[in-house]
């Protein structure tokens, strides 16, 4: 989707600013939609009304754009109701939430289900997600509100009770209870972040399970998982950690379906427990079980240590209380560790950082996260098979600082997990997006560049192999993988696989030790902000023709309007048949003058113009030294060179900045566009340096209005 410079931009100032004043932490998340929980129950209290919100209205828009938008037959006879008009004594919560609260409906959000059911196992991170007193009865005003974290940021999403039902019946998520609307309202506020219900159809539990947690997920494939597996689950669950797990169907329409063994291919599983047992008729024999839930709230796994098998004779009591055995169909069921990892193909851990569990003395992560996007001829590089481009990719320098506690064999090295996640694509849906295919390469600084926080050039890539990087491009939500390396620094590369790819992503990097990181952004400065001296002794003949063109259109007053060099620079430039040029507009050579107009006069003498044209040329100089081919155009990626080789040092939003406000639908920057580009550079610095107390500068609107409209 394409992005303006003008809101895509003071958004994201605003969002740091507010960031520094501690919105969307845990204490302070951001208010979704700008709505106030407090104040909007408040006033329907005060009002004596129901809350209906306007942001996520009981209608087809809310249900969803395709399957379940205005065209679809399956929405004709859905109607919103509140709770208290589909039974009697609704509640919010039944004797405390736990997993069998959740029961798939007519969506495809088994993923979301199964993430939510993890989520019971834990009463802090539950009630975080779902702030507590909040009630059907006590202070009711028909309005809820849920915390989930949004890349990077914690949010409050506010909604009203309307949820959708079909012959009094909920659609979508329900409880066993059937007067218990967590769950339910649950749904409802994540279908709200997203845009839609429909948009949640479809998906990975990890997705969630970050959602609710800020944690990051690892993946483990079965055929290829390390032998101490078993302890691995066992201690991430003693984290607290969210676990899920799954069957892949290697035909899309077996999807969903069951096998002989009651488990389903394709579908999400929450892993809820792992236990230890003795079996009492072998006092050395133990067996390792897995506890599972099926988001359906039915169809369970038939096999060994099924609710009603034999298996179960073999433990003594105290062992069936300690894992709380019971037989009914609500979804959940016991098998062995070892018929786990037969059945079963992938397992995914979502690992807690700090912020999960504020009293979690077992585990600590560093933590560093960082915002970016890829911008189409600027930033949006592709990966390492594009080296005319990969360069151009955002960077962030890695500083391992302090080795690992448990290294063996003297080795030293840090461990660390890196994760790479896009942003927007799921809410984005009904218009189009998909998710890219994405990942990322990790390459060593050489020692004599550390601390020089300069973007690596194409050259370094073209000689340079990267040291560690992600296993395979994948069009996933997120990419995650753990590395072990050697103490010092280095610089990540993410990057979509193929170029031209625009969107948001957010890094993190995770460590038991300490790290930092944070994207190489250039020190912004111009070496030539003012403009140089006239040169000295005799005129060239090229200046003796330009003094002459210049008599003959300035007159006696010796001085040219914009129009007036306008008329000039074209009759010069015509003459270069090498620039691809249709002349300079009215506009450039109205901040031309701007640039070179030191009297405040609106126009140049000829002294002015002079230095004008000095300039011009070095920067056509540049120009055709990047030229492609000589085809008088610059690409938008090389023309971070030509501005660096014009005296400018810019970040990479400046960037990305110039490529939508210069470069055209194919990507090229043609001479008119590059000389307005660094007339706008050099005025604005130029302006900057006029206000300049310790690199920041303060203007009142007014000097606000003069500077811009007059650049």
């Amino acid at each position: 989707m394409p992005f303006t410079p003008s809101g895509f931009f003071c958004d994201r100032l605003i969002r740091e600013r507010e960031r520094r004043d501690g919105e969307g932490s845990l204490s302070k998340p951001l208010r979704f939609s700008g709505q106030d929980f407090a104040a909007l129950k408040q006033e329907c209290l005060t009002k004596k009304c129901l809350f209906e919100d306007d942001t996520f209205p009981a209608s087809v828009e809310s249900l969803g754009y395709k399957e379940l938008g205005h065209k679809s037959n399956k929405v004709k006879n859905i109607v919103w109701k509140r709770p208290k008009e589909i039974c009697e004594n609704p509640q919010f919560i039944v004797g405390g939430a736990s997993r069998t609260d959740i029961c798939q409906g007519d969506l495809g959000d088994c993923w979301l289900l199964a993430a939510i059911a993890c989520l019971t196992l834990n009463e802090k991170l539950l009630y975080r997600v779902i702030p507590q007193e909040q009630s059907l009865s006590e202070g009711y005003g028909g309005i809820f509100h849920f915390q989930f974290w949004r890349y990077g940021d914690w949010v409050d999403v506010v909604i009203d009770d309307r949820i959708p039902t079909f012959n009094n019946q909920l659609v979508f998520t329900k409880s066993a209870e059937r007067n218990e609307f967590w769950s339910a309202l649950l749904e409802k506020a994540y279908a709200k972040l997203h845009g839609s219900y429909e948009a949640l159809k479809g998906g990975n539990t990890t997705e969630a399970m970050e959602d609710f947690t800020g944690g990051v997920t690892e993946f483990y494939e079965m055929k290829e998982a390390p032998k101490e597996l078993y302890k691995i689950m066992k201690k991430a669950l003693e984290r607290g950690s969210m676990m899920g797990c799954s069957i892949d169907s290697l035909v899309p329409a077996r999807f969903e379906t069951r096998t002989v063994t009651g488990l389903v291919k394709g579908h999400a599983y929450s892993v809820t427990a792992v236990e230890e047992c003795k079996q009492s008729q072998h006092k050395t024999s133990k067996v390792h079980l897995v506890r599972l839930r099926n988001p359906w709230g039915q169809v369970e796994w038939n096999g060994p240590w099924s609710d009603n098998s034999k298996e179960w004779v073999s433990l003594s009591k105290g062992e069936k209380d300690k894992l709380r055995h019971q037989s009914a169909e609500d979804g959940e069921f016991w098998m062995s560790f070892e018929d786990f990892k037969k059945n079963y193909t992938k397992i995914e851990i979502c690992n807690l950082t700090p912020d999960a569990l504020e009293d979690d003395k077992i585990h600590k992560w560093t933590v560093s996260v960082n915002e970016g996007r890829w911008v189409r001829g600027c930033s949006a590089g592709g990966c390492r098979n594009y080296p005319d481009t990969f360069w151009t990719n955002p960077q962030f320098r890695l500083c391992l600082l302090e080795e690992d506690d448990d290294s063996e064999d003297n080795e030293v090295a840090c461990s660390f997990v890196v994760s790479l996640m896009q942003k927007n694509r799921r809410k984005d849906r009904k218009l189009g997006a998909n998710l890219f295919t994405i990942g990322f390469a990790i390459y060593e600084v050489p020692k004599e560049m550390h601390g020089n926080k300069q973007h690596m050039q194409k050259d370094f890539f073209l000689f340079n192999s990267s040291k560690a990087r992600c296993k395979s491009y994948i069009n996933l939500r997120e990419v995650t993988q753990r590395f072990r390396l050697s103490p010092g620094e280095y610089v990540i590369i993410p990057s979509t696989y193929e170029p031209h790819q625009e969107g948001e992503f957010i890094l993190r990097v995770f460590s038991e030790k300490r790290n930092t990181s944070e994207e190489i952004e250039n020190r912004i400065e111009a070496d030539h902000p003012v403009p140089a001296p006239a040169n000295a002794g005799e005129e060239s003949e090229e200046d003796q023709q330009f003094r002459s063109i210049f008599q003959q259109i300035a007159g006696d007053e010796m001085e040219i309007t914009a129009n007036e060099l306008k008329n000039v620079l074209n009759r010069v430039v015509s003459k270069y048949k090498d620039l691809n040029t249709e002349g300079f507009s009215l506009e450039c050579c109205r901040s031309m003058i701007a640039l070179m107009d030191m009297d405040g006069t609106g126009r140049l003498n000829l002294q002015e113009f002079r230095h004008l044209w000095n300039k011009i040329k070095q920067w056509q100089g540049i120009f055709q030294h990047y030229s492609s081919d000589q085809a008088g155009i610059i690409n938008s990626y090389e023309m971070r060179n030509a501005i660096n080789d014009a005296g400018f040092r810019l970040n990479n939003q400046l960037y990305d900045i110039i490529t939508m406000r210069y470069a055209n639908e194919g990507m090229n920057i043609d001479f008119d566009s590059f000389i307005s580009c660094l007339v706008r550079l050099e005025a604005m610095f130029r302006a900057f340096q006029a206000f300049d107390q310790d690199g920041m500068i303060r203007l009142s609107v007014l000097e606000w209005l003069q500077l811009t409209m007059y650049a």
